[in-house]
């Protein structure tokens, strides 16, 4: 049974940072592409990140690349993601999900984590 437990969340000002981790279970994690997406008020998920098992390649929505950066603990069935020069439109529920590259269904996620940029 798939458990994906995200934490790191918080309130952060305009330029600020935070790391967020999900800690996954009841998988193979190391052998699985894995990702991040969001969820801001009012609109749908989409896509954040996603890195690729075996060699960690990692791969960036066009909306955080050059600020945020995906990467993988496989001892620890963690997955991370640093956010860095954070901006309002940010803000949402972030989710760690289990997907093969390219899928849309994020079926396999976990409760999600809240981010908040705001002065």
């Amino acid at each position: 049974q798939v458990h994906l437990v995200e934490s790191g969340g918080g309130l952060v000002q305009p330029g600020g940072s935070l790391r967020l981790s999900c800690v996954a279970s009841g998988f193979d994690f190391s052998n699985y592409y894995m990702n991040w997406v969001r969820q801001a008020p009012g609109k749908g998920l989409e896509w954040v990140s996603g890195i690729s098992s075996g060699v960690a390649i990692p791969y960036y929505a066009d909306s955080v690349r050059g600020r945020f950066t995906i990467s993988r603990d496989n001892v620890k069935n963690t997955l991370y993601l640093q956010m860095t020069s954070l901006e309002p439109d940010d803000t949402a529920v972030y989710y760690c999900a289990k997907a093969g590259p390219g899928s849309t269904d994020y079926s396999y996620r976990g409760q999600g984590t809240q981010v908040t940029v705001s002065s």
